[in-house]
């Protein structure tokens, strides 16, 4: 089966035909797939995006043909991004919101009722959730006056975590683009 698809490394508009019927191309179009539903999945909260990206890596190394020495290259540092990603985005946001005094608390309540606003209203909800959540447990702790301050630093805190979960599954999928480039 021949199948005509768009290709990034050329000109805009050439077509090139890619024969899905060989294996080392089906497994760059799913790793691929995969790779850029991570990337995008890391704003969806539901979705685990950085995981889903270097899966898409683990299967490419696995089950792709590319060289032996540039798909394990490839697959060590796209772990190493994705590790340092992973590590960053708890420990970044974390010292921000000790060092503002937002209790785990507060952040367990709102990772809750995001939950239950995921069921209640989908996706939007658990956004709406967490937020309720977090200014719930920071009015009942500091008053009304200043638990909004604080919940927005709470929201900011989860936003520098996304932000930084999106760098890294950005860098696993520019670290298998340049693989696929090298193989």
């Amino acid at each position: 089966m021949t199948v005509a698809v768009f290709a990034t490394l050329r000109p805009l508009g050439t077509l090139v035909h890619m024969d899905l019927s060989d294996t080392g191309t089906t497994v760059n179009v799913i790793a691929g797939i995969a790779i850029a539903l991570g990337v995008v999945g890391v704003v969806i909260p539901v979705i685990p995006g950085l995981l889903l990206s270097w899966l898409g890596v683990l299967a490419w190394a696995l089950l792709g043909d590319a060289s032996g020495g540039v798909k394990w290259l490839v697959l060590v540092v796209a772990t190493l991004v994705a590790a340092l990603g992973a590590l960053i985005k708890y420990l970044l946001p974390g010292r921000r919101l000790k060092s503002a005094g937002i209790p785990n608390s507060a952040l367990l309540a709102g990772g809750v009722l995001g939950l239950v606003g995921f069921f209640l209203i989908p996706v939007v909800g658990l956004i709406l959730g967490f937020i309720l959540g977090v200014f719930l447990v920071e009015q009942h702790r500091l008053g009304p006056g200043q638990a909004w301050p604080s919940t927005k630093k709470a929201l900011g805190a989860a936003g520098m975590a996304m932000l930084i979960e999106f760098t890294a599954a950005l860098g696993v999928a520019v670290v298998w683009v340049f693989g696929l480039i090298l193989a």
